[in-house]
């Protein structure tokens, strides 16, 4: 099943998500690479693409797991955790209906 990984950052935390991306895009790639990743991406926190010093607000993550744990499991190992970027990490079970 698709679960819906709503992240968010805690505030003045750039400097943390900046250092820990590498670590965190190459477990988004390897849940991409086993056909278990719909989508991911940051929530600027300004309205544009990229925010500059502006930053981010969270992140969302839709991919495939086992279980409600699981996706749990995965969330708690993330980089972003590691280096104290979100400060709330929500987890629903996710249905894709379109496209």
């Amino acid at each position: 099943m698709f679960y819906a990984l709503i992240c968010e950052d805690k505030p003045g935390t750039l400097a943390q998500r900046l250092q820990a991306r590498p670590d965190h895009l190459a477990r988004l790639e390897a849940l991409k690479n086993e056909g278990r990743l719909l989508l991911a991406g940051p929530h600027p926190a300004i309205d544009s693409e990229n925010p500059g010093d502006a930053g981010f607000t969270g992140s969302l993550v839709v991919a495939e797991f086992d279980s409600l744990e699981a996706a749990r499991a995965w969330a708690d190992a993330d980089p972003y955790v590691a280096a104290g970027v979100y400060q709330q990490v929500t987890i629903k079970p996710f249905k894709k209906v379109l496209p």
